[in-house]
């Protein structure tokens, strides 16, 4: 079978140790190879970079186990080609029982040209990526903690949900501090309502008759210090994304464009598969790539 690298290294990854094979041909067509053993502290990893440079080491594989595979992408990355690899299409081969013989597997299939790297985007959209998909996080994290202070009203009585679309629109928030400032009468906290909200200020005097006592206050309290310091922490990331992705306005414009696609999704889709589409074959591919994305786990 055709060598196709000289020098390669396969590695096998774990969170805290890493099983290096090495293999480099010589002009005879003689194969040999080393095994080392290196911790994943950065310190273990730059002696990785170095014995794999000075042994003129051109491309190195490793499996994409969970995240544990980063740390070492990002000391290798620039100094060699590498190839993560999913971990299924390995595997799928049987045999192999120790770490040492994955190791030895994965250079043997490297050096051969029987690895398909998975794509692995540039450290920008790396690092954007992690921003939107943060960001996305504690927008969900929001949610669930106004799901729960809407349990909390209904633990007291109130049933401000039931009228108001959003609780934590300007009426209802304007209403929830008042209750939390003592206020029980319903015919006052009812007058607090803003615009077409209005309309409601009969079904919201009976929506707003309940009982509280000052655990509800302290819970709703709570929750609320929670909600805003979640909307600040996602407008930081806001601001940081669109200033990431000053350059690509004009791609945010377009995708802004389709249908269901708002800004925040058009910023999500460059962070996830960047604007770059001749890396994928087809639409297919996209898809696939997109849903089996490595850097996922």
């Amino acid at each position: 079978m055709e060598i196709l690298y000289q020098s390669c290294c396969g590695l096998d990854v774990h969170k805290k140790m890493i099983v290096a094979c090495l293999r480099r041909t010589d002009e005879a067509g003689k194969v040999g190879k080393q095994i080392r053993t290196f911790a994943t502290t950065t310190s273990e990893l730059l002696s990785l970079s170095d014995w794999l440079v000075e042994a003129g080491c051109t491309h190195v594989a490793m499996e994409a186990t969970g995240v544990y595979w980063k740390p070492v992408y990002n000391i290798l990355e620039g100094q060699m080609e590498l190839l993560v690899v999913n971990a299924h299409h390995i595997k799928a081969v049987p045999g192999r029982k120790t770490d040492v013989k994955d190791a030895e597997w994965i250079v043997e299939l490297l050096q051969h040209g029987l690895l398909k790297a998975s794509f692995i985007p540039p450290q920008s959209q790396r690092d954007l990526r992690d921003l939107t998909r943060y960001r996305t996080t504690l927008v969900r994290e929001r949610a669930r903690i106004v799901n729960r202070l809407q349990k909390v009203l209904e633990d007291a009585n109130l049933k401000l949900a039931g009228v108001a679309t959003d609780v934590m629109g300007v009426s209802g928030r304007a209403m929830l501090e008042a209750l939390l400032a003592g206020q029980t009468d319903t015919a006052q906290l009812a007058e607090l309502a803003k615009g077409r909200l209005r309309k409601k200020i009969p079904q919201l005097k009976e929506a707003l008759t309940g009982r509280v006592r000052e655990h509800h206050r302290f819970m709703l309290s709570e929750q609320l210090s929670h909600i805003d310091y979640l909307d600040e922490a996602i407008e930081r990331l806001t601001a940081e994304i669109g200033e990431r992705l000053r350059p690509f306005e004009e791609e945010i414009r377009l995708l802004d464009t389709l249908p269901g696609v708002n800004r925040q999704t058009a910023e999500e889709l460059i962070a996830e598969i960047g604007t770059d589409m001749s890396r994928f074959p087809d639409g297919h591919h996209l898809a696939s790539w997109a849903g089996g994305d490595v850097s996922r786990a």
